[in-house]
C-alpha cells in the first residue's frame, strides 16, 4: 500500500470529495464544498514529492519533471479511483486528489430527471453536460452511460484525461481510452473512434476547436457523443461551441450544431441541510424551434424558451434551485448563492416567501429580512394586505448589507 493511501482512507471515512497536499501546510480536504484540516504536521516539500513519486507511472513522472505538471489515477484497492493532479506552486511540491467510486450512482439515485433518462437511448446526436469544476458532471455522464449499458447492445467508447469512472461491460462492451496512455490526444481519438465501429463515445472533455469538430462530425455520421464543457448555462453553452470557431466557419457550424444537438445539461452541486450535496440542472432540449433559434442566430431567445418549455422536460437552474428549496433539501442562501441569473431569483425568492407568509409559516416581518431584494418584497407583502405588520418596524436594523426601502405607511 501506498503511503499516500492512509490519508486516502482518511478522506472517504470523512466523506470527503479532495485531498490537498500543500507543501508548508497540513493535509486538507473538501468536505460538501469546505475546506477542513487534517490533523497532520506541516507538510514538507521532500515528504510531498516523495508521495507523489511513488504513485506515479514513468510517464507522468518525466511529465512532471519537464513541465511541473501531471495529470494521473490513482486506484486503492477496495476503496476508490483517485483522479490525481501533481504540480508545483511558490511554495513547492503540491497534489490534489479527488475521489472517484467505484460504484456509479444510478440516474435515479442522481433525481435527474424522468426526461434525460431517455438520452442515452438516442441512435445519434450530441448529449452536453455543463458547469463548474466539481459540479458532478462526470458523475452524471457515467450514470448516463450506465443506464446505456443496461439496455443496449452496443459499442461504448470513453475518451478522458484521465480516465475517471470505469465501467463494466453489461449489454454493451466498453472502450476506455486514456488521453497520454492509450492515445495521444482528443482529437486523434476521436479520428480514430471512427474506425473502431463505434456507438456511443464520450468525450472528457472538447477544450479545442478541432476537438469541438470531430465531436459533431461524429454526431453527424450517426453516432451518439456526450461531452463536457465548462459553462454555467445551457445558452451560454450554445455560445461559447459556436464562438470557438472562425467567423466565416459559423454559419456552417450553426447548421451542423443545430442539427446535432440533442440537450444540454448545465448544472451545480448545492449544500444538502444536514451535509451532504443535491445537484441542480438546468437542461435545454433542442426540438425544432430551438433548432431554428441555434442556426438564426437567436440564441438570446434560449432563456425565455427554457422557461416555457416544461412540458418537453425542460427547467431553468433557478427553477430546479427553488425545487429543492421547497423540498427542504437546501436552504434559500445556498440557493441564492449558486444561481447564476441573480434578478430572477430575487423574484422567485420574494413569491416563495409571500407564500410562505400567507400560509402563516412566517410574519412579514421575517418575509423582509429574509429578502434579497426588499423594496419588492414590501411592495408584495404592501399589496397582498400586510403592509400594517410594516408599520412600526425600523426595517434599516437589519444587520446585514441586503437592500432595505422603508415604504409609506398603509
Amino acid at each position: 500500500m501506498a503511503k499516500i493511501d492512509k490519508l486516502l482512507h482518511v478522506l472517504a471515512k470523512k466523506g470527503g470529495s479532495d485531498l490537498h497536499l500543500k507543501t508548508g501546510m497540513p493535509a486538507l480536504i473538501r468536505v460538501d464544498g469546505e475546506m477542513q484540516k487534517l490533523n497532520t504536521s506541516i507538510m514538507k516539500a521532500e515528504q510531498i514529492e516523495a508521495l507523489a513519486k511513488e504513485i506515479m507511472p514513468d510517464r507522468n513522472r518525466k511529465e512532471w519533471e519537464e513541465t511541473n505538471d501531471t495529470d494521473m489515477c490513482h486506484e486503492v484497492e477496495g476503496l476508490a479511483r483517485f483522479r490525481t493532479n501533481i504540480y508545483r506552486d511558490l511554495h513547492g511540491p503540491a497534489m490534489c486528489q479527488r475521489m472517484i467510486p467505484f460504484d456509479i450512482l444510478t440516474v435515479d439515485q442522481l433525481g435527474l430527471p424522468t426526461h434525460v433518462k431517455e438520452l442515452p437511448l438516442l441512435p445519434k446526436g450530441i448529449v452536453l453536460c455543463t458547469g463548474p469544476t466539481g459540479s458532478g458532471k462526470s458523475t452524471t455522464l457515467a450514470a448516463l452511460l450506465d443506464y446505456a449499458n443496461e439496455r443496449r447492445k452496443d459499442h461504448i467508447i470513453t475518451i478522458e484525461d484521465p480516465v475517471e469512472f470505469t465501467h463494466k461491460s453489461k449489454g454493451c462492451i466498453i472502450s476506455h481510452r486514456e488521453v497520454g496512455s492509450h492515445t495521444q490526444g482528443f482529437n486523434r481519438a476521436l479520428r480514430a473512434a471512427l474506425r473502431e465501429d463505434p456507438d456511443i463515445i464520450l468525450v472528457g472533455e472538447l477544450r479545442d476547436l478541432e476537438t469541438t469538430a470531430l465531436a459533431i462530425e461524429c454526431a453527424e455520421t450517426g453516432h451518439l457523443v456526450f461531452a463536457t464543457v465548462h459553462t454555467t448555462t445551457a445558452p451560454s453553452t450554445v455560445d461559447r461551441i459556436i464562438d470557438q470557431f472562425p467567423p466565416d466557419q459559423q454559419e456552417q457550424i450553426r447548421t451542423m450544431f443545430a442539427s446535432t444537438l440533442k440537450c444540454v445539461i448545465a448544472q451545480t452541486l448545492c449544500k444538502r441541510k444536514g451535509g451532504g450535496r443535491a445537484a441542480a440542472f438546468e437542461i435545454l432540449f433542442v426540438h425544432s424551434a430551438v433548432s431554428n433559434l441555434i442556426r438564426e442566430s437567436k440564441t438570446y431567445q434560449l432563456p425565455s424558451t427554457i422557461q416555457t418549455g416544461k412540458k418537453y422536460g425542460m427547467c431553468t437552474m433557478n427553477e430546479s434551485l427553488m425545487n429543492l428549496v421547497e423540498d427542504d433539501i437546501i436552504t434559500l442562501e445556498e440557493a441564492h448563492s449558486n444561481s447564476v441569473e441573480k434578478q430572477d431569483m430575487h423574484a422567485r425568492i420574494n413569491g416563495y416567501l409571500l407564500e410562505k407568509v400567507r400560509g402563516k409559516e412566517i410574519n412579514p416581518v421575517e418575509a423582509v429580512q429574509q429578502s434579497y431584494f426588499r423594496p419588492d418584497m414590501i411592495e408584495r407583502l404592501t399589496k397582498a394586505g400586510f403592509g400594517k405588520a410594516l408599520k412600526d418596524v425600523d426595517l434599516s436594523l437589519f444587520d446585514d448589507e441586503r437592500e432595505v426601502t422603508v415604504t409609506s405607511d398603509e
